[in-house]
């Protein structure tokens, strides 16, 4: 994109596309637009993703481009309206299955069967054919014409030129202008078949993206809002921001909000995947279409329709789903020469057996529609896309989120993992790790008068001591008389009458303290890399408060089953090198980068790079440089801050863990989209040539145009089948 050019981005239905060779044609019409930046068009999802510039483009010009190319445009709007359109559509190609079938049986009844007056019987057989050929295959003929008048071919075209040759070769044997054998049937059944194909894959198809349909279908339809007083029932779409809604023991959670009263277990694997309730309370977020197990709270909504965590989830799997993975090129590329080539070879194929071949103009009519009829660049335009519509919709039920095709390609060639160390592998807040105590003073004494001193403290320190009081449960009813704040010591102040110094070993000494009785424990501490803050009381050190920001508890195992996986671990971190290699030890993590400020970080990824694919996991705030420099970036999400958070893979649960499954599953998928290319390039490798007769030299068997169909229906099934069963697959915890 040129410096002062706008960009907007558009993602829109496309209907009437039959084959990959449609979806590359369109796409190539709409990248010669002006104004349009990219254009991808996907044959699984029917969707077309734009980026263009609305200064030289409307929607509406863009609706225009895809009507010249043929088909037709379904702009966003409600998604009711597409989900009526699309059962419109599935209904309708099922009324033509049933009705083309009815007429085409009892065509090849009476070809096969031996009549005494065969004449009466072929002009029952055209009556029959005839509506089937015109009528129900009239979207060959009109898609035909269509990619003729765009200066392009389809199977559209294959299947018209296949069809109508069978047809009119038998018009004119009826007629009596020609001998030989009819055809009608064979005619009438491709049609039939291909039809019954079309319906099967669009039926696969809409499960394909079940997965992101189940999410989608997670909301709440109603409310319950506080309004004047008194609580009315409202529909999801009308809570607005700052409203307060009520919710019951079984209920959905409406939108995303805050706890403003009463407390609850939620269930909210619905979204991350996760099995086991969260408990809430006041001060807590809530996350729309999560599950209220137990309890009776209100909240204040704070986001509403499309700004939720499960709207931004949906808009980010459709995404995924609609852009390509770099391994799709090949097959765009086979797919948008393909229609010609079989074309070319099934001319040869007729002149080859009926000029030099000395076979009869029937079996050369046969073999050349028999090589129309079983092409198909179908299953080639979907061996990707299906499976990756499947894959980022498991992702996204396991709280994992790959915001397009190309991470999810890019993730199973991941050689080195580099962490981010504070608040990726720990939890990023210190906590109370250990008490000491002086002869004479027991663990909870030190605690409560330390939580004293701290009352009301803003200090990380200071929150993280009283929140291990409330742990234990301790009551700390005073407050401090006096307070002093010592820049880089600590604390000097007077506690029910009593002088207390809460700090470092330099608060002691320069008090004239005698620290020899615990400088043994402090030093042990401080070599693991914990804070140690010293108490006193009545100027004599009564124990030691040490601090950490601990190891979260799935770090350990992440690492540990990156390691089995092959894949090179290594920490980075601005932290000093002792503590560093305290919380690398912890996690399993011998290579250490410490030291490094936030604007090395990049620099650093950089010079990884050079030994393979890396991938960084951080926080996505503070690390945004480094995870854009990295081949690929994971961030830690929040569970609401779905669409701020920087990366190529969103980790919504902050677990770990979710790293090695977004490894795993993206492993397992590329295993998917590679047995699809392999099915879908060697059913064509061979089917074709059978088609074209290269075994009857050797069997004196030539492929039958009918089972031919079949075989085409059953190479884009197949491939789709494949697909969705992925959707078997089970995530390890």
């Amino acid at each position: 994109m040129t410096q002062g050019e706008l960009s907007v981005q558009t993602t829109f239905r496309i209907k009437g596309m039959h084959c990959a060779a449609c979806a590359a044609g369109l796409e190539s019409d709409l990248k010669k637009l002006p104004g349009i930046q990219s254009a991808a068009v996907n044959i699984a999802t029917e969707k077309a993703a734009v980026e263009y510039d609305p200064t030289v483009l409307s929607q509406r010009d863009l609706q225009k481009a895809v009507e010249r190319a043929g088909f037709q445009a379904v702009l966003p709007g409600a998604s009711d309206t597409e989900k009526l359109a699309r059962q419109k559509e599935s209904a309708d190609l099922r009324l033509r299955v049933i009705i083309s079938f009815t007429l085409a049986v009892p065509t090849f009844v009476l070809m096969v069967i031996p009549f005494p007056d065969m004449g009466i019987i072929n002009w029952v057989a055209l009556a029959l054919a005839t509506p089937v050929q015109f009528i129900i295959g009239a979207q060959f003929y009109s898609g035909a014409f269509k990619a003729l008048r765009n200066g392009r071919a389809s199977m559209d075209t294959l299947i018209a030129l296949g069809t109508s040759a069978a047809y009119i070769y038998s018009l004119l044997v009826v007629l009596g202008v020609l001998e030989g054998k009819l055809y009608f049937d064979s005619a009438a059944l491709i049609i039939s078949i291909i039809l019954l194909g079309r319906w099967l894959e669009a039926r696969a198809k809409g499960h394909t993206s079940e997965a992101i349909k189940n999410v989608a279908g997670l909301q709440a339809k109603r409310a319950g809002i506080i309004l004047n007083g008194v609580e009315i029932q409202i529909p999801v779409e009308e809570v607005a921001v700052d409203n307060i809604v009520v919710v019951r023991p079984g209920e959905k959670i409406a939108v995303d909000g805050l706890i403003v009263e009463g407390y609850s277990s939620l269930d909210e694997s619905m979204l991350t995947g996760e099995s086991l309730p969260v408990e809430k309370k006041v001060g807590d977020l809530v996350t729309g279409a999560t599950l209220n197990i137990n309890g009776y709270f209100k909240f204040r909504a704070t986001r509403v329709g499309e700004d939720t965590a499960l709207a931004q989830i949906i808009k980010l799997v459709e995404a995924a789903q609609g852009s390509k993975a770099p391994i799709q090129r090949l097959a765009d590329k086979v797919a948008g020469v393909f229609v010609p080539v079989v074309l070319a070879i099934a001319l040869l194929t007729f002149l080859g057996w009926y000029l030099l071949g000395a076979q009869s103009f029937i079996f050369a009519l046969t073999a050349f529609i028999a090589v129309l009829v079983i092409a198909c660049p179908c299953a080639l335009g979907l061996a990707t896309p299906a499976a990756i519509m499947v894959g980022t919709g498991k992702g996204a039920q396991n709280g994992i989120l790959f915001k397009n095709a190309e991470a999810l390609e890019t993730a199973c060639r991941v050689k080195t993992l580099v962490f981010d160390k504070t608040g990726t592998l720990t939890q990023g807040r210190p906590l109370v790790t250990d008490i000491v105590t002086a002869a004479g003073f027991a663990e909870a004494e030190l605690l409560t008068v330390a939580a004293g001193v701290e009352k009301g403290s803003e200090h990380p320190l200071g929150k993280a001591i009283l929140e291990e009081a409330h742990k234990r449960q301790l009551i700390i009813r005073a407050s401090p008389e006096q307070f002093e704040a010592i820049a880089g010591r600590g604390i000097r102040a007077v506690l029910e009458g009593r002088e207390v110094l809460l700090g470092n070993r330099n608060l002691m000494l320069e008090n004239g303290l005698a620290v020899q009785a615990l400088e043994k424990e402090s030093d042990r501490l401080e070599r693991q890399g914990k804070t140690v803050l010293w108490a006193a009381s009545q100027r004599q050190p009564v124990g030691l408060i040490a601090l950490a920001d601990t190891l979260k508890e799935s770090s350990g195992q992440a690492v540990s089953r990156l390691r089995e996986m092959g894949i090179r671990v290594i920490m980075i971190t601005g932290d000093n090198r002792r503590t560093a290699e305290a919380i690398g030890g912890q996690a399993g993590i011998s290579e250490i980068l410490a030291e490094v400020l936030p604007q090395d970080k990049a620099a650093e990824i950089k010079k990884l790079q050079a030994a393979g694919v890396v991938a960084m996991v951080g926080d996505g705030i503070n690390d945004a440089p480094a995870l854009a420099q990295a081949d690929m970036g994971i961030a830690m999400g929040s569970g609401t801050d779905i669409a701020l958070e920087t990366g190529d893979i969103v980790l919504v649960k902050n677990d770990l863990r979710d790293v090695v499954k977004a490894i795993e599953l993206s492993r397992y998928t590329l295993r998917k989209i590679k047995q699809n290319l392999f099915w879908a390039f060697i059913y064509n490798s061979l089917g074709i040539p059978i088609a074209a007769g290269v075994l009857y030299p050797f069997t004196a068997l030539q492929l039958n145009p009918v089972i031919a169909a079949a075989a085409m229906g059953f190479s884009s099934i197949s491939v789709l089948s494949n697909s969705l069963w992925m959707n078997r697959y089970k995530m390890q915890a």
